[in-house]
């Protein structure tokens, strides 16, 4: 039964083998005790009820009473009858041990600190968007994104970041992961699987693109970023793409030395290899002048990959693709038979924002939040003050590395020191490709926490880190 006419939406099962009403009654017992129908819902009049089951008036109303005898239904003059609001769905069956008290402090990477979310903006933008979109925007739409948001991503990035973007080329994807599955797919369908991926780099990516019929090959990091000298040659030698954080590398915080750059974009028009360039915090920089991408250098090499995870949220699920011609088809191709294409109102307020600049004075409001965030976990970190740690990444991005000493704690023992205090931390270890003996480490990430919790989390691993005993 449809209750549709009534205000609310339930299925009744009745079973009339005892009799019409006692089968209405147990089934208006059962919705109750299983929480379908909710304390305080009310129910339909008894005159409409009987139309909708079939059944007399007075039928329905001899259930009402009975149930409102026991308790279960409640009757006002006036006001009709509803379900009693002190009658509660039956708790479900004990299941395993409660999980442990959730950590308070939180300096993990990865995530932006979302309470600066521009709430207003968005609304704002969102009504502009929706007052002048044309019909067509609620309809199925092109897999690559709508026109609107692709152009106004065509002069942000441009402007912003040295990219060469045609909105032709340009495809919206539901967030970095789902660009990277675009492209392993592609690669995969092409035979050229083997894909060339950071050491040390996030893991989930790398198990992203396995699940995905792409083989992963370590390309491995040093102080000046990835080493695209190391392409084709040795293992790496079939390597049809790498995938890359030029920018600010996850997780050493390193920046690509010009140098690896032109190495990196010789290797792909000698080998028509491709250059995946995850450019995922590239708005963030503090002591330095901002880098460009490397896709504004080879635009027919790289793969260019921006979201708006880091300067608005990761909810939006708003990414987008700036690709090499020979690569449109292919990719919009594997999108329409994922997913058909990305929602649409979303990627209109997006345009409007970046069209009214409402944006721009976004990612300059949170980058001086984060810069502020950043010169405090400096302060509190200082390793002049008698740490044996080196801090590592912190000219720009949202995050941080923390370097320990091979003769001190280990990287297990400072995070279970941490988490005994109640602060959620990362450790370098878990990044590497494989086993093996690697530089003990922190990731230290200072966009995630709410403002009020940030800097006694700093303190917090400020005495972890100056407290913990060292070997001999």
């Amino acid at each position: 039964m449809d209750w549709a006419d009534f205000g609310v939406d339930l299925h009744l099962e009745l079973d009339a083998s005892g009799g019409r009403r006692a089968g209405l009654e147990r089934a208006l017992r059962d919705a109750i005790r299983d929480g379908r129908l909710p304390p305080s819902t009310r129910l339909p009049a008894t005159r409409t009820l009987a139309a909708e089951l079939g059944l007399s008036r007075g039928t329905v109303s001899a259930a009402y009473d009975q149930l409102v005898a026991e308790g279960w239904l409640v009757a006002r003059i006036g006001a009709g009858t509803e379900v009693s609001p002190l009658r509660r769905a039956a708790p479900p069956p004990a299941a395993s041990p409660p999980a442990a008290t959730p950590l308070r402090y939180d300096l993990r990477a990865g995530s932006p600190d979302v309470g600066a979310f521009p709430v207003t903006a968005w609304l704002r933008a969102t009504r502009r968007a929706l007052a002048a979109a044309p019909a067509g925007a609620y309809d199925y739409g092109d897999p690559r994104g709508r026109p609107e948001l692709r152009a106004a991503l065509a002069g942000y990035l441009g402007r912003a970041r040295g990219v060469l973007a045609d909105p032709e080329r340009i495809v919206v994807t539901t967030g970095y992961v789902q660009a990277l599955v675009l492209l392993t797919t592609v690669l995969r369908d092409a035979g050229t699987p083997r894909i060339a991926m950071e050491d040390p780099g996030l893991a989930f990516h790398r198990e992203v693109v396995r699940r995905h019929g792409g083989a992963v090959l370590p390309l491995p990091v040093d102080d000046r970023g990835a080493r695209a000298d190391l392409l084709g040659a040795g293992q790496l030698a079939e390597v049809a793409a790498a995938v890359v954080t030029p920018a600010h590398q996850f997780p050493t915080g390193v920046t690509l030395h010009p140098a690896r750059r032109h190495a990196l974009t010789d290797w792909a028009r000698a080998t028509d290899g491709l250059v995946v360039e995850d450019d995922y915090d590239g708005e963030f920089r503090y002591d330095r002048q901002p880098v460009g991408a490397v896709q504004g250098t080879a635009p027919e090499q790289v793969a260019y990959v921006g979201t708006a995870a880091k300067t608005l949220g990761p909810a939006l699920r708003l990414a987008w693709l700036v690709l090499p011609a020979r690569l449109v088809e292919p990719v919009v191709e594997a999108k329409r038979h994922l997913d058909l294409h990305t929602e649409a109102i979303g990627q209109l307020a997006l345009a409007d924002l970046i069209t009214t600049h409402a944006y721009d004075r976004q990612i300059r409001t949170v980058r001086r939040r984060y810069r502020q965030r950043r010169d405090l976990l400096l302060d509190r970190l200082d390793p002049g003050r008698g740490g044996r740690f080196t801090l590592g990444g912190v000219s720009a991005g949202l995050h941080a590395t923390v370097r320990l000493p091979p003769d001190g704690p280990t990287e297990a023992e400072i995070l279970a020191a941490a988490a005994a205090r109640g602060l959620a931390l990362g450790g370098l270890g878990g990044h590497w490709h494989g086993p093996g003996e690697h530089p003990p480490g922190l990731v230290v990430g200072y966009g995630r926490p709410p403002s009020h919790t940030y800097p006694v989390a700093l303190d917090i691993l400020a005495r972890v880190l100056g407290t913990a005993g060292r070997r001999p």
